[in-house]
C-alpha cells in the first residue's frame, strides 16, 4: 500500500479551476439526459447558440449555454432552467428559443405558457426550487445532475469534486476510510442492502496482493434508469467513489460493468476516465500519494441475470453470465479468483459525499438502520414521472402525492410495485408505510435498486403479476431447475387464469411453488422472482378468485374474461370503430347502431379507444 503523504499537491485542482467561471455564472442549463434527448433537447442547444449569435448576446450578457445530465423531471422534458434565477421552462421546443431569449434572457419577463403547472393545485410555478417535484426531494447524489456539464471535469471540481479523494489520500489510512463508511450506515443500493463498510472490510482482510473492485451498472429492471442517469450526468462522482474504495480495500484495478444499451452513459464515462487520467486522479501515483489505480469498462449485453454478482464476474471473464453457488463470496474469491468488491453505481456515488460531509451527517438522513437517501424511477400511473431522490424512511404516500403529483385523471391509487420485477406490491392500505429495508421486507417487498411502478384502480393485479413474471421467466439464465422450471410453471398458471382457464387450487399451487422457488433457487434473482405473484396474492387474493371462480376480471383487462358490445342508444353510427377494427368484427350501416361479432372480436380495445360517444361496453 502506498505511503500517505501530507499535504497532497493541489496543482490539478488549481490548474483546472483557473478557466472556470463558477457555478453562479449566468447560464442556461438544458437537460441532456437520454429521455430529453429523445424529445429533442439536442436541438435546443444549437438553437440557443444560433439565437445568441444572431443577437450578439454573448458579448453583452456573457451567458453560458450548458447541456447537463438528467434533471429528473422526465414527464416535463425537455427542460430548460435559467440560472442563477432558477426560472424553469417545461416541454421546450426549438421554436420557443427566440421568445425565451428575447423575453426572458433580455427582457426579464416570464413566459407563462412554458411554465410547469402543478396537477393538484393547477398553479403555474416559475422557479425550479418551488416545484413540488423537487421541493420535497433531498437530492444528495443527484444534486449536481442539472447543474454541471458531465463532459467537463472542471465543473465537477468547481463544485468540490475530488476533494474527498484528496482528503483520503493525504490524511486517512485505509482502515479509517472503512470505519467512516461503516459509521455512515451506508447499505448497498443494488438490491440486497448489505452494509457497505463491512463488505469492504471483508475484502481488505483477504491476505493477497491482487484485488479488484467493480461498479455494477448493469441496470435491468423494467422502467429503471437511476444508474444510467447518474453515469450520464455525473460520472466523475462515481469514479471518485471507486478510487476511494480501491484505496481502502487495497485494489489497483477496477471495472465498470455497464450495459451496451446505454451509449450516452458509456460515452460520458469514457471521457471522464480519460480526463481523470490526464489530471492525475487515475493511473500511477495518484495526486503524488504513491497510490496506483486504473479503471476499465466492460460492456454487458443486456442479460438481467448479469446484475447478480457472480454472473457479472463470469461475464467480465468472458464466460457465460451465470451465477455460481456461494460461498466463497466475491470478497473472498471473485474476479479471476481474486478478492473482489462489487458495489452499485449509487453506492459508489455516495462514498465521496460521506467522506466530504462526514459519516454522522449521512447517518442522520433516513432511519436508524436505513441511512442516507434512495433514488427511485417513478413510473406508471403517476402524474409526475421521473427520477426522484428521497431520504430513507419517507412514506409511500408522500412520495406518490407530494412528489409524484398523485394519480392521473382523478383515479385512486391501488398498488405500488417496488424493487423491480423481483420486488413486491404494496397496496393502498399500506400507503403510509415508511420506505426502508425492514418495513418493506415486512410487507413482502424489497427496496431493490429503485424501480417503483404505480398502479391505479383500473389495473388488474393478476395481469400485473403476469407481466413481471413474464419478464423474470424470459430473463432466467436457466442454470438451476427451481428458477428455470418453476418460473415457467408459475407463468403458465398465471396465463391460464388471465385467459379464463383458471382452476380451483391454482392460487394454492402458485403459493406453494413460489415458496419453493424462493427456497431452492441458486441466486438472489431466482430467490426473489416469485415476489410479485406472492405479494399480489397476499393483498389481492379476491381478484385471483374472481378470475377463477366467477370467471370475471374485475378490472376488465384480461381478454379471456371480457366481452365488447355496443350500447345501441349511445351509438350514432359514425362508423369510426368499424373502419378501425383490425379484425373486421364490427358491422352496421351509417347513422345506425353497429354490432360486434364476439366470435371475430380479439378484445384489442381499439373500438373503445376511438369511440367518442361512450357507446362501447366491456363486460
Amino acid at each position: 500500500m502506498a505511503n500517505i503523504i501530507s499535504p497532497v499537491e493541489l496543482d490539478p485542482f488549481e490548474t483546472i479551476q483557473e478557466a472556470f467561471k463558477g457555478p453562479d455564472h449566468p447560464s442556461i442549463t438544458i437537460c441532456g439526459g437520454t429521455g430529453c434527448r429523445v424529445l429533442g433537447s439536442e436541438k435546443l442547444s444549437e438553437a440557443f447558440r444560433e439565437e445568441f449569435n444572431r443577437q450578439n448576446i454573448q458579448a453583452t450578457l456573457d451567458f453560458d449555454i450548458k447541456t447537463t445530465g438528467c434533471h429528473g423531471f422526465c414527464e416535463q422534458g425537455p427542460l430548460v432552467v435559467i440560472r442563477p434565477s432558477g426560472i424553469m421552462y417545461a416541454h421546450v421546443a426549438a421554436k420557443d428559443v427566440p421568445e425565451i431569449v428575447e423575453r426572458t434572457i433580455i427582457g426579464g419577463e416570464i413566459i407563462d405558457c412554458l411554465l410547469y403547472m402543478d396537477p393538484q393545485s393547477g398553479e403555474k410555478i416559475e422557479h425550479e426550487q418551488d416545484v413540488p417535484f423537487y421541493q420535497f426531494q433531498q437530492r444528495v447524489i443527484l444534486d449536481l445532475n442539472g447543474l454541471i456539464d458531465p463532459q467537463k471535469i472542471e465543473e465537477y471540481i468547481a463544485e468540490g469534486g475530488y476533494t474527498a479523494l484528496q482528503t483520503v489520500l493525504s490524511t486517512m489510512p485505509p482502515e479509517q476510510v472503512i470505519d467512516e463508511i461503516k459509521a455512515s450506515g451506508l447499505r448497498g443500493r443494488g438490491g440486497a442492502g448489505f452494509p457497505t463498510g463491512y463488505k469492504w472490510e471483508l475484502c481488505r482482510k483477504q491476505p493477497v496482493d491482487v484485488k479488484y473492485i467493480i461498479c455494477n451498472a448493469d441496470e435491468g429492471d423494467p422502467g429503471a434508469y437511476m444508474d444510467r442517469s447518474i453515469m450520464e450526468g455525473n460520472p466523475h462522482r462515481v469514479l471518485e467513489g471507486m478510487i476511494i474504495g480501491a484505496y481502502a480495500i487495497g485494489a489497483q484495478t477496477g471495472y465498470v460493468y455497464i450495459r451496451n444499451e446505454y451509449p450516452l452513459a458509456v460515452k460520458h464515462l469514457r471521457e471522464a476516465i480519460a480526463q481523470a487520467e490526464t489530471n492525475g486522479f487515475l493511473g500511477r501515483n495518484i495526486l503524488k500519494s504513491g497510490f496506483d489505480f486504473s479503471v476499465g469498462i466492460k460492456l454487458g449485453s443486456g442479460a438481467f441475470v448479469c446484475g447478480e454478482e457472480t454472473a457479472l464476474i463470469a461475464s467480465i471473464e468472458g464466460r457465460v453470465g451465470e451465477p455460481r453457488p456461494r460461498p466463497p463470496f466475491p470478497a473472498e474469491k471473485g474476479l479471476w479468483g481474486k478478492p473482489t468488491n462489487i458495489n452499485n453505481v449509487k453506492s459508489w456515488a455516495s462514498v465521496p459525499i460521506i467522506i466530504k460531509r462526514g459519516a454522522d451527517w449521512f447517518a442522520n438522513i433516513g432511519t436508524g438502520t436505513s441511512t442516507g437517501t434512495m433514488i427511485f424511477s417513478l413510473v406508471g400511473n403517476i402524474n409526475n414521472t421521473g427520477l426522484v431522490e428521497v431520504p430513507m424512511g419517507i412514506s409511500l404516500r408522500d412520495l406518490i402525492y407530494n412528489i409524484g403529483g398523485g394519480i392521473p385523471n382523478g383515479k385512486e391509487f391501488k398498488a405500488a410495485q417496488i424493487g423491480g420485477p423481483s420486488g413486491g406490491c404494496i397496496p393502498a392500505e399500506h400507503l403510509d408505510v415508511h420506505i426502508d429495508y425492514e418495513s418493506l421486507s415486512a410487507l413482502g417487498a424489497i427496496m431493490g435498486s429503485g424501480g417503483l411502478v404505480i398502479a391505479d384502480e383500473d389495473v388488474c393485479m393478476v395481469d400485473f403479476a403476469r407481466y413481471f413474471m413474464t419478464f423474470t421467466q424470459e430473463e432466467s439464465c436457466g442454470k438451476c431447475v427451481p428458477c428455470r422450471v418453476g418460473t415457467k410453471a408459475m407463468l403458465s398458471t398465471l396465463e391460464r387464469i388471465c385467459n379464463g382457464e383458471g382452476k380451483p387450487g391454482d392460487v394454492e399451487y402458485l403459493i406453494e411453488l413460489g415458496e419453493e422457488i424462493k427456497r431452492a433457487s441458486l441466486c438472489g434473482l431466482g430467490q426473489t422472482a416469485p415476489n410479485p405473484v406472492l405479494s399480489t396474492i397476499r393483498y389481492f387474493r379476491q381478484e385471483y378468485e374472481a378470475h377463477i371462480i366467477d370467471e370475471t376480471c374485475p378490472s376488465k383487462v384480461c381478454k379471456g374474461l371480457i366481452t365488447y358490445s355496443v350500447i345501441p342508444e349511445n351509438c350514432t353510427g359514425c362508423m369510426v370503430c368499424l373502419r378501425d377494427c383490425p379484425e373486421n368484427a364490427i358491422s352496421g350501416e351509417k347513422q345506425k347502431p353497429h354490432q360486434i361479432d364476439v366470435n371475430l372480436c380479439t378484445r384489442c380495445g381499439m373500438c373503445k379507444s376511438v369511440c367518442k360517444f361512450d357507446a362501447i361496453m366491456v363486460t
